[in-house]
């Protein structure tokens, strides 16, 4: 469970602004109910500013009014107030070290899984369409020292994410009514 910003703060706020129990506080701040007994009495958190959760859109005043009627009731966080948002993910980062072996990945996958989309390869290695078709067509500025290697053992992404696409790959070649190619040996890397 999601646990509103600054619980200190806020659980200071509900213990001097409304009449919920230590139970429904601590419930809400994630907190013990010694601990909301403490700061009741003053002996915990005597310098923290309150902190109101209704003004900052984590709780609604009439939550509040509901719970405070019935002890048997906890408050509910609001969803936009969640202060761990789900983030998607965002473009793959390479480090500068493994930058140059990029394109023998890029070759590997190429040879050894050849029913990869460009796509794929691109969400496993974070390379660009154009790099791809370079090393494909062997126009690329380096392409008399690409070696395929394989991008796991290199590092550039999991065996987990690669099988995976690989996996996505062999299924959409069965619903297109093709058989999917044997995996590559072990011994060629």
């Amino acid at each position: 469970m999601s646990l509103p910003l600054m619980p200190k703060a806020t659980a200071v706020w509900l213990i001097d602004k409304t009449a919920l129990t230590f139970e429904q506080i601590a419930d809400f701040c994630g907190m013990h109910p010694l601990e909301i007994q403490a700061i009741a009495d003053g002996e915990v958190a005597q310098g923290i500013n309150a902190y109101d959760p209704v003004a900052n859109k984590q709780v609604t005043a009439e939550d509040i009014a509901r719970c405070e009627k019935n002890p048997a009731l906890r408050l509910k966080l609001l969803a936009a107030a969640d202060p761990h948002p789900k983030k998607g993910k965002g473009g793959r980062y390479t480090p500068v070290a493994k930058r140059n072996d990029r394109p023998d990945a890029i070759a590997y996958l190429l040879r050894n899984y050849p029913h990869l989309t460009d796509a794929q390869i691109i969400k496993l290695l974070g390379t660009t369409k154009d790099t791809i078709h370079k090393i494909r067509e062997r126009s690329h500025w380096n392409s008399s020292n690409i070696k395929p290697r394989d991008p796991v053992i290199l590092g550039l992404c999991k065996q987990s994410d690669l099988n995976d696409a690989v996996a996505a790959a062999n299924e959409r070649l069965t619903r297109e009514g093709q058989t999917p190619p044997a995996p590559p040996s072990t011994e060629a890397a």
